[in-house]
């Protein structure tokens, strides 16, 4: 519930973000949450050599707070674009789910702009749902 007592839809989950953390140590609880620079610190120092991997067990709710505030919801499924991206991101099937056909089938005839798009879109699929969220709201 919001400030005025509506109903607030969820952007993100508690849940994935744990089932996420179990492979923390390469940053994916933190790219699913939006963040990006320390998901990517993370996946290059295997979590902070286990610390910063073992702290963020109790950071986790936080940072599912944080996301709820940052991102909009919508029609778009921030959880499922995720795992697409993560299962079948070079194939582009999380670009196909937010509606980018074009780019979607790039991703599937070069296997994910070879490797380099996949990795752009840990960046920045959260803004990516959000955007298409926001779009579809207003039509």
């Amino acid at each position: 519930m919001d400030a005025r007592g509506n109903r607030t839809l969820d952007t993100h989950s508690v849940i994935i973000g744990y089932l996420c953390w179990i492979l923390g140590f390469t940053g994916a609880h933190r790219f699913y949450y939006g963040k990006q620079i320390t998901g990517t610190l993370w996946f290059f120092t295997g979590g902070l050599l286990g610390v910063g991997w073992l702290i963020d067990l109790f950071l986790i709710p936080s940072m599912c707070a944080q996301a709820e505030r940052r991102y909009v919801a919508g029609p778009y499924d921030y959880t499922a674009a995720w795992l697409l991206l993560t299962f079948l991101g070079y194939l582009g099937f999380h670009r196909f789910y937010l509606g980018k056909w074009g780019t979607g089938l790039l991703w599937l005839l070069t296997g994910g702009l070879f490797v380099f798009g996949w990795l752009y879109d840990l960046w920045t699929l959260n803004d990516q749902v959000s955007d298409a969220n926001v779009l579809a709201i207003r039509d």
